[in-house]
């Protein structure tokens, strides 16, 4: 089979198969040869933030010459970017190889009726199988939803889990409160095993703790006082660590988002942790790595006055609108918005309406069977604010037109989605063969 044959093999799962128990996910793992168990593994998740603190941890770790495996969702372009050994996505080569092993797996387990692996159990089983084949030390896994009933969670013992920010998102199926998904994000959590966590939220952090103590698993708690933003700027933020060692070290982080402090801060503690039995560490090496590092989606800027961001539910727009105040740039900037109809877009709306002072709205659609509207959307954005609402369905037409509206050193500023994002990185792609 093709590369693009697998691909398409891949795509098409969603339409014949569903989400399984984590008893099918731990039987698919064990016809798999239970790939990469003996490494060191970490388990991340939350509703906002881990893909960041898996990029931040991942650089740290090979900052002190550490191989590194790390399964993240979503992709932005290309599947390949799933599956990444020391942040290289594996060539297609290799992608075709696993997919071969892990197909005919599934093809075993559907025809004895277990059920076809859904599309991200399948995956799985490829990132676990490619990391299996290398000589990684670390594995560090992303939860693809939720957390309880995730098959990243049918690993049996991580070396630490990770719990990043909490808000309200999936609220269909992980709850509709706080405190109901903060319990399933805490699902990953394990008897004796460390879990750090970001202690922004008091009701999500209560359940944590109290998960924590249930399973005899040693609490480390992050809050916002834990650091000190120095400086905000278009390219980076720079915070100090709020402790006796290095209080005086200034952390630079190529991105303007406020909350990647606190991402870089689990991120620099979990790997204290991780790393408090080496001989010797080089933690210059750290501020180097996270200086360095270019994670996509994120506050990322793509082009001359286009930036990404992968913000696509309440409280990622409120950490948006929170960065964007801290810049104190907006009045010539222009929010270029779309979104899917499972997402709670009318709240992101609201808060970008009532809390951000721009030049303009423009909206357009995902390429993708759940987007909403551009026409719908523009309703939703006059009903909160008085500012001019541009509609164009067409994604080159709406860079174009909120190209037009920005002034003066205005940003356009995109988000709403990830799949918005993607098709941007994607269109500039074309634009650059």
């Amino acid at each position: 089979m093709t590369y693009q044959e697998a691909v398409r093999y891949i795509e098409k799962i969603p339409k014949f198969t569903k989400k399984h128990s984590l008893k099918h996910t731990k039987e698919f793992l064990k016809r798999l040869g239970k790939p990469g168990m003996d490494r060191k593994l970490i388990h991340v998740a939350g509703t906002n933030g881990k893909g960041s603190v898996c990029a931040y941890l991942q650089a740290i770790l090979m900052a002190e010459g550490k191989r590194v495996g790390f399964f993240t969702s979503p992709h932005l372009v290309s599947v390949n970017e799933r599956i990444r050994v020391d942040n290289v996505p594996i060539d297609d080569a290799w992608f075709v190889e696993v997919f071969n092993e892990v197909l005919e797996v599934s093809v075993q387990m559907e025809e004895e009726g277990w059920g076809h692996p859904s599309y991200f159990e399948f995956l799985f089983g490829m990132g676990m199988k490619a990391f299996a084949g290398t000589d990684v030390e670390y594995i560090i896994l992303e939860t693809g939803l939720g957390g309880r009933l995730d098959a990243t969670n049918s690993i049996e013992r991580p070396k630490l889990t990770i719990i990043t920010s909490i808000s309200l998102d999936h609220t269909e199926l992980l709850g509709d409160t706080i405190e109901k998904i903060a319990a399933e994000k805490a699902g990953i959590i394990k008897r004796g095993v460390p879990v750090f966590f970001d202690g922004s939220a008091a009701a999500a952090s209560e359940v944590i703790r109290r998960i924590a103590f249930e399973n005899d698993a040693p609490c480390r708690e992050i809050s916002n006082h834990a650091y000190e933003i120095q400086e905000v700027t278009r390219k980076y933020i720079a915070f100090s660590r709020v402790n006796a060692y290095d209080k005086d070290v200034i952390i630079h982080v190529p991105m303007c988002g406020c909350y990647q402090a606190m991402n870089a801060q689990i991120a620099l503690c979990a790997a204290e942790h991780l790393l408090s039995g080496e001989q010797k560490l080089h933690e210059e090496r750290w501020q180097e790595a996270i200086a360095s590092l270019r994670w996509e989606g994120r506050m990322e800027r793509v082009a001359p006055h286009l930036v990404v961001d992968g913000a696509h539910n309440k409280g990622a727009i409120e950490a948006f609108v929170e960065s964007m105040k801290a810049l104190g740039e907006s009045s010539g900037s222009v929010i270029l918005f779309s979104a899917v109809r499972d997402k709670k877009y009318e709240q992101m709306i609201e808060c970008l309406c009532s809390r951000l002072d721009v030049k303009a709205y423009v909206v357009t659609e995902v390429d993708d069977a759940r987007r909403v509207p551009a026409r719908e959307l523009a309703q939703v954005f006059r009903r909160y604010t008085e500012k001019k609402v541009v509609c164009e369905a067409g994604l080159l037409e709406a860079i174009r037109a909120a190209e037009a509206q920005r002034e003066g050193d205005g940003d356009v500023y995109c988000l709403g989605s990830l799949y918005l994002v993607g098709m941007i990185k994607t269109a500039l792609c074309d634009l650059c063969k």
